[in-house]
């Protein structure tokens, strides 16, 4: 990702983006194109005091827009849009820091980074959090909503220069009488993180109602392939029972009890397998990654690069401590994607399991990766 200013000659393209995405979170959810002029005639997106990027992905496609104001004072703030097809892929965080960067880069050397949201826009306070931004303050009855005619709830987040250039994140003591705070338990239901992503050849994301027929369709394909090592190929399946099958995972992802992901051939978008993080220990970041693939796809590399790139996925926006596979010492094609992937094995667990096929004790391999320290 990267930040392009935008110029005077692209009028036409911020006109555009602003007026055909929604912002419920701002003053107008539907800014029509004369206020936009207006604000372009009055400076309000470029001036001494005041800068607008582009926000571009890494296909330089414009995924969203940052103004920053007050830059000729020592504590800028910024308003930062994220365009509605990428929304909830990780894009928020990523920007602010880039914005975070450019600012506390500047010559002038800023104090401070300031910025706020109404309190019930999740997804722009945990983009915040995520970035090293501490809330400083709950305004009471502060942000009015044209739309809805009413008043919420505002908050203000920011970042000092010192904690910028320490990488660390210093919390506002709020009661000082107080010398000892607890943090909140950890929710994890809260956690924001991107629900698709993409490798070289994959689009990885959250499982879908509507992936029942071509799930099932894979299924049907390779049961023979399946049957000695996953419990629900010993039967036929049934569409109905994938489709409430996948209903249930959605809901257990967006709790957070389980994310089962789905990958995807990028070329043709066709259903190829399915994979994700089970045995979730949230207190430990501990994570299982369990795979199959559709019969027809296999001896590509596509579970190898799937679990590659979900590996990563768990390490870098879960704050994963612990990754592990476990298979049958004779999967062999299992023990070859961890080993392939550079999987540690720590251990064979004795008499663990029962095989699928003659119902007698099995032994488990469990291999592992762990947060380089």
């Amino acid at each position: 990702m990267r930040l392009t200013e935008w110029t005077m000659e692209e009028q036409e393209q911020l006109i555009h983006f602003m007026t055909t995405n929604s912002w419920p979170f701002h003053g107008h959810e539907h800014p029509v194109r004369a206020l936009i002029e207006k604000t372009i005639e009055e400076g309000g997106y470029k001036s001494d005091q005041v800068t607008t990027f582009w926000i571009e992905n890494e296909d330089k496609k414009q995924v969203g827009l940052v103004q920053i104001f007050d830059l000729q004072d020592d504590i800028p703030l910024f308003d930062l849009r994220i365009a509605d097809p990428y929304r909830n892929k990780g894009y928020g965080p990523k920007a602010l820091k880039m914005v975070a960067d450019y600012v506390f880069s500047l010559p002038e050397k800023k104090i401070r980074l300031e910025g706020n949201t109404r309190h019930d826009n999740f997804a722009m306070r945990k983009a915040f959090e995520r970035t090293g931004f501490v809330k400083e303050a709950h305004l009471r009855q502060a942000w009015f909503s044209p739309r809805e005619n009413r008043y919420y709830d505002a908050v203000i987040y920011g970042m000092t220069r010192e904690d910028w250039q320490a990488g660390i994140t210093t919390p506002v003591l709020w009661d000082d009488a107080v010398l000892e705070t607890k943090a909140p338990p950890f929710n994890p239901v809260l956690l924001d993180f991107p629900e698709e992503f993409e490798s070289e050849r994959l689009l990885i994301r959250a499982p879908k109602r509507e992936d029942a027929k071509a799930n099932y369709e894979a299924v049907m394909h390779s049961l023979e392939s399946f049957r000695p090592w996953l419990q629900f190929a010993q039967q036929k399946p049934e569409l109905a029972k994938i489709e409430a099958t996948l209903i249930e995972a959605e809901a257990n992802f967006k709790l957070r009890k389980d994310l089962r992901l789905h990958f995807f051939l990028k070329e043709t978008g066709q259903f190829i397998g399915s994979t994700g993080l089970h045995r979730i220990d949230w207190e430990v970041r501990k994570f299982e990654i369990g795979y199959w693939v559709d019969s027809r796809f296999e001896g590509k590399g596509f579970v190898s690069e799937a679990v590659d790139r979900i590996t990563r996925f768990a390490f870098e926006e879960l704050g994963a401590n612990r990754v592990e596979i476990r298979c049958d010492p004779d999967n062999v094609r299992s023990r070859a994607v961890a080993n392939r992937l550079n999987f540690e094995l720590e251990g064979v667990l004795r008499n663990d399991s029962i095989s699928r096929v003659d119902n007698k004790l099995r032994d488990t391999c469990v291999y592992a990766k762990i947060r380089e320290e």
